[in-house]
């Protein structure tokens, strides 16, 4: 499956594709607007997406976010349920690296979902000892 899927970093996507990718991750929320997708891509350092070759559909997507000299962090990671298990988040995960290693940021991290560390180790990825990542939530 992997081989008909084609990984790039874009400067743009549909929208409505982009949020069918959120909604599968489970990060869409209702009041969120598809048309601010567009600036959260192109806010992004990078942002790839996966595109099925026989149909031209976004599959999968993921970004870094980096200032784009010092660290970048990646965010977003997600394939379409019928479509994982292939190597399609390795290949997105690849090409945001090679962006990033492209641009000498060498720091790269992300946070991970509880039961990824396996996904994420051999693409070189490790658990940061002695740091814990944090969330402002407001208190309102």
């Amino acid at each position: 499956m992997a081989d008909d899927i084609a990984v790039s970093i874009v400067p743009a996507w549909d929208e409505e594709e982009i949020a069918a990718l959120y909604k599968a991750g489970g990060w869409w929320k209702e009041e969120y607007k598809t048309e601010d997708l567009r600036h959260l891509i192109r806010g992004s350092f990078a942002f790839a997406v996966a595109t099925d070759r026989k149909t031209g559909r976004a599959v999968g997507m993921g970004r870094v976010i980096s200032d784009g000299v010092s660290d970048g962090y990646i965010q977003d990671l997600v394939v379409l349920p019928q479509f994982r298990k292939s190597g399609i988040g390795t290949q997105i995960v690849a090409a945001l690296l090679n962006r990033c290693l492209q641009s000498g940021i060498t720091w790269i991290a992300l946070i991970a979902e509880p039961d990824t560390k396996q996904f994420y180790r051999p693409l070189g990825f490790h658990i940061m000892e002695g740091h814990v990542p944090l969330i402002f939530r407001s208190e309102s």
